[in-house]
């Protein structure tokens, strides 16, 4: 048997992942929820990818701090205020065009459809009721984790979501008129 020193990498290895390592197991394991975050803000699938790339750029330097806590939280954080500072230079939203008439009712299409729907609908939105609505109903936080998130009370964040609400199903109301006896 012979007994050798041992060496930098076997010590490296016996102390677990190094922060370069943590944080790709933590980008890998995020990037989906990151991107769908990204994409019902944005919209769009290739501004969803960039804002999601810019974001853990940024998020990067901050790892060995926050690692510790709840980086998911973080991450959205700054892809939130990523889409804020995206929207400021722009100055205003982009408009989409109509929706297109609806083919055959395939199955494998019907999750696109609903997908475009869903996209269409949050767009009609202002940015600031989007944030709210998306992190509220699709990352399901609380009211009180999205005003600090986003700087505002938990109030604004309550009464922005009704308000968003009511938008939304205002731009879903059924195309027929149910009757009840009596009416015609």
């Amino acid at each position: 048997m012979s007994s050798r020193p041992p060496r930098a990498s076997d010590r490296a290895a016996a102390a677990g992942p190094t922060l370069d390592e943590e944080y790709a197991d933590f980008v890998t394991a995020v990037s989906p929820t990151l991107l769908q975050v990204a994409w019902l803000l944005t919209g769009d699938q290739g501004r969803a990818e960039e804002l999601v790339q810019a974001g853990l750029v940024r998020l990067y330097p901050a790892w060995p701090r926050i690692r510790d806590g709840d980086p998911l939280a973080y991450a959205r954080r700054i892809i939130v205020n990523a889409r804020i500072d995206h929207w400021r230079r722009l100055g205003a939203e982009e408009l989409v065009d109509d929706i297109p008439e609806r083919g055959s009712l395939d199955p494998a299409q019907a999750g696109i459809e609903d997908r475009d729907e869903l996209r269409r609908a949050l767009l009609t939105l202002s940015p600031r009721e989007r944030r709210i609505v998306v992190l509220r109903y699709y990352c399901d936080l609380p009211p009180d984790q999205i005003a600090l998130d986003l700087g505002v009370s938990t109030g604004t964040v309550k009464s922005t979501a009704s308000r968003a609400l009511a938008k939304l199903r205002a731009g879903f109301e059924p195309s027929y008129r149910v009757t009840t006896k009596g009416q015609s």
